[in-house]
């Protein structure tokens, strides 16, 4: 409570306005759409729509770009910004999936574990900016349909010197994070196979890892594999409510401001007990960016990297249908 009682504060002395997304067909909200501000840096709606914007808190920025699965781009100057912004919808083609499908026939559950780590030195520190898709090829001619999701997470240990204990006492957290589906083309994630937007809260009372249960979301797995990706969305209350604070700080050097991505709890652990490299990173505020595999030569500077440590260990569970 004091933290948002202080930046509810820091809000009015800014004369921070709050700015809503809508459906412009149905006037409902649209959750966590994406907030970007053109220069590589951007934020995220809650799940009202909801986000906090002025020009005293962002000087350097003139324009908004907002964009949300299921709808086109939208962009606005921030001179005129109205306190309600309409976005239209825009029913894509889904690629290679069946949705709503129910299958009665019997199945096969199979389980491909996580690699845990909690080694803070071998983990990933999540940015709002960078989404995480890790790649699984489909591995029977069989219908497949995904059941979980386990995202490996590392805990930091509030006395650092006890953080080898595994009873030590960890930080607390309550971080919420986006989770997004999509098919493969040419070796990249290409388009997405659900519109629903999932999300899920992690706090540091779920261990080495986090399940996420997809199985009302009828996601088959496609022909040639999937990619299920993670991105942090920022800190959040208790009730998974996101909470509004900018995601970077600034930094002034001799070469004017520098903008510095705050990181957030949990870390992600990278393993190098995985043969291949199925792990790709994108900047989601960069408009067009595109999918680049996590690796060496790709322009990465990561101590990861240095270390052999190229992926990501996310475990799936799906089942395997047998035939009729």
């Amino acid at each position: 409570m004091p933290k948002i009682f202080l930046f509810v504060v820091f809000l009015s002395q800014f004369g921070v306005a709050q700015i809503k997304v809508l459906d412009s067909l149905t006037n409902y909200p649209v959750s966590y759409a994406t907030i970007s501000f053109g220069n590589g840096q951007g934020i995220f709606a809650d799940d009202e729509g909801e986000f906090f914007f002025s020009k005293k808190l962002y000087p350097d920025i003139d324009s908004l770009y907002i964009s949300a699965l299921g709808y086109k781009d939208l962009n606005v100057s921030t001179k005129t910004l109205p306190q309600q912004l309409l976005m239209q919808p825009q029913a894509d083609q889904l690629d290679e999936v069946l949705i709503g499908t129910k299958l009665n026939r019997k199945f096969k559950k199979e389980i491909l574990k996580p690699y845990l780590d909690d080694d803070y030195y071998n983990c990933w520190l999540p940015t709002i900016e960078s989404e995480i898709a890790v790649y699984f090829p489909k591995t029977s001619t069989k219908d497949q349909k995904l059941s979980s999701i386990t995202f490996p997470i590392a805990l930091e240990s509030k006395d650092w010197k006890k953080r080898n204990r595994s009873n030590s006492e960890k930080k607390k957290f309550s971080t919420l994070f986006k989770v997004q589906f999509y098919s493969n083309n040419k070796g990249l994630p290409h388009k997405t196979l659900t519109y629903q937007t999932i999300v899920f809260r992690a706090t540091e009372k779920d261990g080495d890892s986090h399940q996420l249960n997809v199985e009302d979301y009828d996601i088959y797995v496609p022909k040639a594999g999937f990619y299920v990706s993670i991105q942090v969305m920022g800190y959040s209350d208790k009730s998974g409510k996101l909470l509004p604070n900018k995601k970077y700080k600034e930094i002034k050097s001799k070469n004017g401001v520098v903008k510095i991505p705050t990181n957030f709890r949990p870390l992600l652990p990278f393993t190098n007990e995985i043969k291949t490299k199925n792990t790709y990173i994108k900047r989601v505020f960069i408009s067009g960016n595109e999918w680049v595999k996590f690796d060496k030569g790709n322009g990465f500077k990561s101590s990861l990297l240095d270390k052999n440590l190229f992926n990501y260990g996310v475990g799936i569970t799906f089942k395997t249908y047998k035939d009729d």
